[in-house]
């Protein structure tokens, strides 16, 4: 940008710091929503309950199944986003 658009586009730089800070936060919330690591240790957590009796089969195998189709979920994030580039 040249010294002269910059002098004329000065009063909308705090609208463009608004929607800079605004992008960070998209990115970090879709970072986190989209990790798979807390899933994968949400499903070593429900073996340990398990093991140790904490749970039934029964309850085991629903929340493994909800567990294993969010992992699901992020596998197709994962990879429509690899197609896309």
């Amino acid at each position: 940008m040249g010294l002269f658009t910059q002098l004329v586009t000065l009063p909308l730089a705090p609208f463009r710091g608004a929607v800079w800070v605004a992008d960070q936060l998209v990115e970090t919330a879709e970072r986190e929503y989209y990790d798979p690591a807390p899933v994968k240790a949400a499903l070593v957590r429900l073996e340990r309950d398990l093991v140790d009796g904490r749970i039934t089969d029964e309850e085991f195998d629903r929340r493994e199944d909800e567990l294993l189709d969010r992992l699901d979920e992020l596998e197709q994030y994962q990879r429509r986003l690899d197609a896309g580039r």
